[in-house]
């Protein structure tokens, strides 16, 4: 809840790169909007949303980005923003410089790539490899896996869900 007088933030959405950050400021219907990109902080002001009310908030960022390379994407019910971080390389621990939980942003999932993520993103993955990896298939011989094989595996081995079982009352 907020106070009196005090104008709630908009919901925001991030996701990262070693370069880059996606910030998305989800709040429709918004005409006007005031966007201010610094080296450290991100200002957001305009009326919108369902209730049609004035939302603002100040983004003091983790580290620095470099403002001139912002590109901003002002779609109806979003604004986008891809930052250029000031200093490529680890991922950052988080978007926002104060350690406490925001109850206005959330992770975007739709756009997170992991920083051990190093293949293309335009390359689907390798789904035998990556079952190679959990031990799901092995690399001996040029035989793949196969539902026949479960078929030869019930001849040996009686399962046990077929034995009879013992009646339930005398």
């Amino acid at each position: 809840m907020t106070q009196e007088g005090q104008i709630p933030p908009p919901p925001v959405m991030w996701a990262q790169r070693k370069d880059i950050l996606y910030v998305t400021i989800c709040l429709e219907d918004c005409k006007d909007p005031i966007i201010e990109i610094e080296p450290e902080k991100i200002y957001f002001k305009g009326e919108g949303g369902t209730d049609n009310k004035m939302h603002e908030i100040a983004i003091n960022l983790y580290k620095e980005i470099v403002p001139s390379k912002t590109i901003k994407n002002l779609k109806g019910r979003t604004f986008e923003l891809v930052l250029v971080k000031k200093e490529e390389g680890p991922y950052w621990p988080r978007l926002i410089k104060d350690k406490t939980k925001a109850h206005w942003l959330k992770s975007d999932f739709n756009k997170w790539k992991d920083e051990d993520d190093t293949e293309d993103e335009s390359s689907p993955p390798d789904l035998e490899e990556m079952m190679r990896q959990m031990g799901g298939l092995s690399d001996s011989g040029d035989k793949k896996p196969s539902f026949d094989d479960l078929d030869d595996l019930g001849d040996a081995e009686a399962d046990s869900d077929d034995e009879d079982l013992p009646d339930l009352y005398d």
